[in-house]
Order: C-alpha cells, then structure tokens, then sequence
C-alpha cells in the first residue's frame, strides 16, 4: 500500500502526518483546531484516504503557523506515499454542492507547485477560524506535494458551507488523481516520460 509518514519539528510547531492513499477514509485529528480537524476529515472521507494528525503549534499567537506547517507536512507525506507516480492516473476533478454552495476542484500531480485560489468567503471567518488560512494549507500543502491545484467557489453564501465543499471537492480529486489505471500499469502518465 502507498503510505507515508512525516514528523516536522520547528520552534512554532511540532506536527506528524500519517497517510495511506489506498485506505477506506479512516481519520484522526488532533491539531487544537477543531474547524480544521473537520476540514481534514473531508479529505480523508471523500478521499478514502486514511489521514492522521497530530500538531502542536504555537495557537497563543495564532493558528497561521500550525494550519501552514500542517498544508506542509500533509504535501511531504502524499508527495512520498504517491511515490514513482507510474499507473496513476495523474489528473481529478470534482463539483462538490452543499445546499447554496458549490465549489469546483481540479487538480494535476505533475511535479510542479501551482495554487490557483479562486473563493471570495462570504465573513472573515468561521467561529473563530480565519478564512485566510484555507488559502496557506492549500499554498502549503501544493509546494511540498508538487501538485498543480485549481480550486473555485462557484457559488455561496454561507462561508463554512464554501469551506466544506472547497475541502470535499478537493479530497475528491485527489481519490481519482491517485486511482491506479490498469491499462496505465508500469507506465508514467507524461510524455517526458517522468513528473
């Protein structure tokens, strides 16, 4: 099975991420930041990833550090479990709704970083999560994954509803980007002949 597992240890965070790709979407969070935790329970599901974090940061300041290391260490461990990328299928897309929202993921894992980030939330922030983050986990988790990912609200007015279908679509996408392609056996989806 394609799995990893990364420990990062800097003076604001000290995070573990345990990932298989080929598991049936099986979690555990403990980052302190319960609307992340449930963000990260998104992938996890929809990705049929089992996804485990534990993270501790340096919250008395603010989340940014611990949400950006976390994006981080998530894109090291995939970037190690997805290994050589032979027989993958290498591109996903997704259109998650939830009620008024919809949000369209696509995603390429080509070996180079790219972050397009198209979602105007609707308030700052939800509870007492600043939306601003969604962007950094993302900016983080591309230029350690080496993934290109195009993420778009289509639509909506509730900002955890925009939020969920961001992180549902996206979870989506990697679950068919990774998918093994039989008639891809041994071969690598890049006429360079490697990603």
């Amino acid at each position: 099975m394609r799995n990893a597992k990364i420990t990062r240890n800097t003076l604001e965070t000290q995070i573990t991420v345990s990932i298989n790709l080929d598991g049936t979407g099986i979690s555990q969070f403990n980052t302190g930041l319960g609307f992340l935790d449930h963000m990260l329970d998104q992938i996890a599901r929809h990705g049929m990833m089992d996804i485990e974090v534990n993270a501790k940061g340096d919250l008395h300041i603010d989340a940014h550090h611990t949400v950006e290391d976390i994006g981080i260490t998530l894109g090291q461990a995939f970037a190690q479990a997805v290994g050589d990328k032979k027989g993958i299928r290498r591109y996903g897309h997704a259109y998650v709704p939830l009620d008024e929202a919809l949000s369209r993921v696509v995603l390429d894992i080509s070996g180079r970083p790219g972050l397009e980030f198209g979602c105007t939330f609707t308030r700052a922030a939800i509870g007492n999560f600043d939306v601003d983050l969604i962007h950094e986990f993302f900016q983080g988790f591309v230029n350690h994954a080496n993934v290109t990912l195009h993420i778009d609200n289509l639509k909506g007015h509730n900002a955890h509803h925009q939020a969920e279908t961001i992180f549902k679509a996206f979870g989506r996408a990697l679950r068919v980007a990774v998918e093994l392609d039989a008639r891809m056996a041994g071969i690598m989806p890049s006429t360079k002949g490697s990603l």
